[in-house]
Parts: structure tokens; sequence; C-alpha cells
């Protein structure tokens, strides 16, 4: 994360969001807001992709198959996230936490969070990018709350409650992309944290990656075009440093009061759901659990 600026790695992935939106999933994918969360410069990738006319320059060319590759992620990513949104036992919680909100657009996009309290938690840096990026949009949800949080120093808990978040109420909490990037020391803290805030019924959704050497090698590879290329690479201020296994995650989810339901790699999603070309370790080895208390 830059401290003067927002998350390279939420632009890129609002990028694949824009670029699937209205030509992959139809009926079960959709993000129009996603495009309008992009400065121009950003939003011509998108452009570029969408009409398949792939740039001339290796820099160019570079940032136009990142933007495609990560549309084929983010369909099943965030198809199965909204899924575990809507189908909780007892119907959408009144309140939702969306850990590392990026430039997530659900509370601009989700009718069903009409009766819901929002509370995007993120680094500062990035909030102030996204509020600007916004420029006074009007949420869908009942309430929409930003809390600043460095995940890496500052505590959840404290946060939260200045916020106003209230502890007796069912709550779903999104982790969607952040863990690979915490420390395991970190994600237990948050984990932890979340445990303690949580009301029964609540539930907690988290994506993270399990281990995969042939994924770590493909980072250095995008890393040394980048620099071949004279490009700051997305991952040079947000490295990875945690993977986990399923039953790993599921231990430490178990130990702060929450049960797996379900875990599926992206690309089972992707089969299940009958999109198309999707493949590669980035979608096989990314994982989306569903714990529920």
């Amino acid at each position: 994360m830059r401290a003067e600026g927002g998350s390279r790695t939420a632009v890129l992935t609002c990028q694949g969001r824009a670029v699937a939106d209205g030509s992959s999933a139809a009926g079960r994918f959709a993000d129009a807001v996603a495009a309008d969360l992009l400065r121009p410069d950003e939003r011509l990738v998108v452009e570029q992709v969408r009409a398949g006319t792939p740039p001339k320059g290796v820099a160019a060319r570079m940032a136009y198959e990142s933007a495609k590759a990560c549309a084929s992620v983010m369909v099943p990513r965030t198809i199965a996230a909204d899924d575990a949104i809507r189908d909780r036992p007892g119907g959408v919680a009144s309140q939702l936490v969306l850990l590392g909100a990026g430039l997530d657009a659900r509370a601009w996009r989700m009718p069903e969070l009409a009766g819901t309290d929002v509370f995007e938690v993120d680094h500062p840096a990035s909030q102030r990018d996204k509020r600007d990026r916004l420029a006074g949009r009007p949420s869908l949800a009942r309430s929409l709350t930003f809390v600043p949080v460095d995940f890496s120093r500052d505590k959840l808990a404290e946060a939260l409650a200045a916020a106003g978040f209230q502890t007796s109420e069912p709550t779903t909490w999104v982790w969607e992309g952040v863990v690979p990037y915490l420390t395991p020391a970190e994600v237990s803290a948050t984990t932890a944290a979340a445990g303690e805030l949580s009301a029964p019924g609540s539930r907690l959704v988290v994506l993270y990656l399990t281990p995969n050497a042939r994924a770590s090698v493909g980072v250095l590879v995008a890393r040394t075009m980048s620099a071949l290329a004279r490009q700051r690479s997305v991952w040079a201020d947000e490295p990875r440093r945690s993977a986990w296994t399923p039953p790993k995650l599921a231990a430490l989810l178990a130990t702060h009061g929450f049960a797996v339901t379900r875990d599926e790699s992206l690309l089972a999603i992707s089969e299940r759901l009958g999109l198309p070309g999707t493949r590669g370790a980035s979608i096989a080895h990314a994982h989306l659990a569903v714990a529920d208390r």
C-alpha cells in the first residue's frame, strides 16, 4: 500500500469487474458501477479489452492482459461472495462489514442492502482515493460508514466501535481481497477481532490463496516484465505474505467461533456456474470459504 494514494490492486480488480460487466455470466454477474469508479486512463484499458483491440507497446499490452485475466477471476469470486451475502440463514444481515473494501461497489449496486448498515474498512489512503472517485454518489444501503484501518497496526474492534458497529446484531463479514497480503499473525488477529465482535447468526466470507509454487513464479515473472517495460509492478507495494490450506484456515476460523460451511476454489465455482475460459493457477489456487456461527 502506498501512503500517498490508493491501492493499485484495487484498481486492477475494479477494471476486471468493469470488463466483465454485461459480457460474462449474464443474469448472474453485473457491476455497472465499476467503470464509474475508474479514472479515464484506467477506463481506457477496460474499453480496449471489451472491444478486443490489444494496444501496441509492452507496457500497454501488459495492462491489457492483466485486466483481461482479472475479469475471469472477478466473475466467480464476486458471484460467490454476493451469494453468501444473500443466502445467509435468516436472510441478509443487518450489518455488512467489508474488510479491505478497496473499490468494492456492493453498497452502490446491491438493492438487497436497503435494510443493511454497511461498514467499509480499509487503509486511510485507499478510502481517501475511493471517496474522491465516488464524488458523493449515494449508496443503496440503509447506511454507509467508512472506517479507516491499517490492518498491520490498528485495532479493528476499536475502529468499528467508534463507527457505530453493534456487536448485538448479526453481521456478514466479507474479507475478499486482503488475506494474501497479510502475515499469518495479522490474519489471525483480524479473525480473532471478527470473532469477538460477531453475534450468533453472523457469517464470515474469506477469499484466500492456497500454497502454490507456480503462482509465486508467475508473480515473479510479472514483476520482471514490469521492470523490463519500466513500469512499477502492481505487487510492488502489496506483496503476498500468506497462503493457507483449507484445513489450516478452517482450524483458525473454528478457534474464533466460525464453522466453515463451504470452501471452493474459484475454478470449481467457475465450473459449477458454467463459466467459459477459466483456467490457470491463479483461479485454481484461490479459494472462497464461507463460515457461520
